[in-house]
């Protein structure tokens, strides 16, 4: 039989259950506006004129907008050459890393070879070395070969990376001995079973490292600023931070070019979001 207090505890825990969903719904949309803030004030800015932009006290929204900071920074540098650089830099160095990183990471995971772990452990000990460590020595041995300020000096110092064999030997060491067992009962050597088998079911953790090798060459700044020299084979990134070098007194172009820069990745991360935090998940996997 229920008594009228065992009604009174179970509505008071109800209560308690609501207000702390209330509270975390609270919480999490004040999270979001904090994070969400800077990049709706980066947009809203880049429509400003210049004397809303810096007027003080600062206000979010103003009176009038204009597309000529959009404008400005379109007829100031070649931003279609930047652009075009950028996808082919990032492009390039995303399809050669995902295969590159999916052979390495398989034969970390799959095969059996003399030092295989002291070699695993060696290629997971670069990840601790800083870039600006051994970029001179990258740009001097990219400027013998004579690729430097070209696509193929860009591309080929990042056609495989640490992180990204990690990450698929992480995933390989994962799939049933059985697989591979079938596979050699029909026929195929081992290429074939990496590449009929193996690779085929590795498609989520291949785009979730496509994403993060696409973010980390479509932002990256050093990079391509010390590897290029002519203004036609700059990256967006850093081209545009020499326009912000050069038009530091005008935030406005500087905050349209930022935005044009930011988009393309932002409306790739909207439709590829799941796979991004499946690949955050994965790259923390442990054995």
């Amino acid at each position: 039989m229920v008594t009228e207090s065992t009604l009174v505890t179970v509505e008071k825990k109800r209560k308690k259950v609501s207000v702390k969903k209330v509270l975390s719904t609270i919480g999490m949309i004040l999270v979001l506006l904090i994070i969400a803030f800077p990049f709706l004030w980066l947009i809203i800015s880049s429509f400003k004129y210049e004397k809303d932009i810096i007027s003080f006290p600062p206000k979010i929204f103003a009176d009038n907008y204009t597309l000529d900071n959009y404008i400005k920074v379109w007829s100031t540098i070649p931003l279609l050459d930047y652009i075009k650089n950028t996808v082919i830099f990032a492009g390039g160095t995303v399809i050669t890393s995902i295969f590159f990183d999916s052979l390495a990471g398989y034969a970390f995971a799959r095969m059996h070879f003399k030092g295989k772990s002291a070699l695993f452990y060696f290629v997971l000990l670069t990840m601790m070395i800083p870039f600006q460590v051994f970029m001179i020595p990258l740009f001097i041995e990219v400027n013998l070969l004579g690729m430097l300020d070209t696509y193929a000096g860009l591309i080929i110092p990042r056609m495989t990376t640490a992180f990204g064999i990690f990450m698929m030997r992480s995933f390989f060491i994962t799939l049933p001995a059985s697989l591979e067992e079938a596979a050699r009962i029909d026929g195929l050597n081992e290429f074939g079973i990496f590449w009929k088998i193996m690779l085929p079911l590795s498609k989520p953790t291949l785009l979730s490292l496509a994403i993060f090798t696409l973010m980390n060459s479509w932002n990256d700044l050093l990079y391509p600023l010390i590897l290029t020299s002519s203004s036609k084979m700059r990256t967006l990134p850093a081209g545009l931070a020499l326009f912000s070098g050069q038009n530091i007194s005008f935030y406005g172009p500087v905050m349209a070019g930022t935005v044009i820069s930011m988009l393309p990745l932002l409306i790739i991360y909207i439709f590829a979001q799941k796979y991004f935090v499946q690949g955050t998940a994965m790259s923390g996997m442990k054995e």
